[in-house]
């Protein structure tokens, strides 16, 4: 699977929407020009990139985005699964422009601390399960991971267990770009530009039912059977020699891979068994996305540490952090120093940010709109739209989050040979229908602010089935 999405060439919509009042100070010649000779873009063929030119974004307001053109575009991605109480929200600017004038940058360490971090440690604490009452911030879910590597071999050795080095990941997994993170994800594509890879992280198997499931296994037989490789991993290892797994409750840039109910009470119960930590990457999962404030309440297990970021500020200014379970943090905190750090640990503007951020997601109820309105419409005008069709094999999601399967023969699981191909093609349809709907491989994803309405959902479900039929067109499938 690609996670290579940037490097789309952008063609003029034949009718574009009305433009918008935009401020820009050169033309999109020359915002192009200058991108293509300064700008090395994320997960991108430059080459390619610069000779079509770059689509330039210019203003964004609840889920729209208007480009250099004038044309509106409707953000079915929420940025990069971030922006979940949508674009503008002025209570955000004030906390930060407050911030700046009070306290513009403090650091953590030298025994200082500020308001806004202690203010968002507390409301982290009351949102989030009972076990988990610390956090230690970072700047985004990859140093998260990362932060979670040391945390995870601290414990250990508190433990008096300094053996336990090994981690064990999944392939097709996502756990940031940082040398650590990008080891801790199974993205192939990845290792092969990373020759100085972390050591002690092995993986296994992904729980992708429809690309990977073999001969007659049920959803549930395929789950436990992936969930059970953890077990084989360990005993492989020795699990005097394994520190922790983990995963991310939903599967994000690996296409949105919901792993069957079977799947995540079977690694709670292996974990349990052999004393080995669980780690949930809740960067894109937390703060609203399933319609529970965390992912890994709706897949119902108990992790011993969490990963945040993204809709911990709504992508408005970055930051990350890892909550810690109590009895993780209780090894942390009562034994010597935890020698970790960065400058930016709790940045007052960001945490100012972020608790801004978490109030309205929570004063205006955005996450329990997800769960009961808005979430089960997305969910249900998807599978009405896409039912039966040519090349749709598969919607997995719930709440506002899903991945659409692209597949040759949907009744027998056939997936396309050039499957990365096909959903190219398809997410050009989409981009230049001014709907952002990103391609993993052969699986096409959503992922839209949490403040969407329903006559949105409509809009991004609408022109999704027209990229998803012209895909076929061109397939010269129907």
């Amino acid at each position: 699977m690609s996670y290579r999405t940037e490097e789309v060439a952008y063609v003029q919509p034949a009718q574009p929407a009305a433009a918008a009042q935009v401020s820009q100070h050169r033309s999109t010649a020359e915002y192009r020009a200058l991108d293509a000779a300064h700008h090395i873009h994320p997960f991108s063929d430059m080459g390619s990139l610069n000779k079509s030119g770059s689509r330039v974004i210019v203003k964004a307001k609840g889920v729209y985005l208007w480009d250099s053109e004038g044309n509106q575009i409707i953000d079915g991605m929420a940025g990069l699964w971030c922006v979940n109480v949508g674009y503008g929200r002025k209570e955000l600017a004030d906390a930060a422009y407050r911030q700046m004038l009070e306290l513009p940058y403090y650091n953590t360490f030298f025994k200082t601390t500020h308001p806004p971090v202690i203010e968002l440690s507390a409301l982290l604490a009351e949102l989030a399960p009972a076990p988990f009452n610390h956090f230690f911030y970072c700047n985004s879910g990859s140093e998260g991971n990362d932060t979670v590597l040391r945390i995870v071999h601290q414990y250990w050795a508190t433990q008096g267990k300094h053996a336990k080095k090994y981690v064990i990941s999944r392939k097709n997994g996502y756990h940031g770009s940082t040398i650590a993170g990008g080891t801790l994800g199974g993205m192939g594509y990845m290792h092969e530009q990373m020759p100085s890879k972390v050591e002690n992280i092995v993986h296994i198997d992904q729980p992708y039912y429809f690309g990977e499931a073999e001969g007659n296994l049920t959803p549930e037989e395929f789950g436990l059977a992936r969930a059970q490789q953890l077990e084989a991993k360990i005993l492989e290892i020795g699990a005097e020699n394994v520190a922790a797994f983990i995963g991310e409750p939903f599967q994000g840039a690996g296409g949105v891979i919901f792993p069957p109910s079977t799947y995540w009470p079977e690694i709670q119960r292996i974990c349990r068994k052999y004393d080995i930590l669980l780690v949930a990457d809740e960067v894109i999962g937390g703060f609203g996305r399933t319609g529970e404030w965390f992912a890994h309440q709706h897949f119902d297990f108990e992790p011993d540490l969490i990963t945040l970021a993204k809709g911990l500020t709504s992508g408005y200014v970055p930051m990350g952090a890892v909550g810690l379970h109590d009895r993780v943090a209780k090894a942390i905190v009562e034994n010597g120093d935890f020698n970790h750090g960065l400058t930016y640990s709790g940045h007052p503007v960001a945490a100012a940010v972020a608790v801004a951020n978490l109030k309205l997601l929570r004063d205006e109820k955005i996450v329990e709109r997800v769960k009961t309105d808005t979430g089960p419409y997305f969910q249900k005008a998807l599978r009405d739209t896409f039912a039966n069709h040519p090349i749709i094999g598969d919607i997995a999601g719930t709440g506002l989050v899903a991945g659409l399967q692209l597949a040759q023969d949907p009744a027998t699981r056939k997936r396309f040979a050039n499957g990365g191909d096909v959903g190219t093609i398809c997410r050009d349809f989409c981009f230049n229908g001014n709907l952002i709907m990103r391609a993993s491989g052969d699986r096409m994803l959503l992922s839209p602010p949490l403040v969407i309405t329903k006559q949105e959902i409509d809009e991004i479900v609408s022109k999704a089935k027209r990229a998803v039929d012209a895909t076929a067109q061109q397939l010269g499938i129907s």
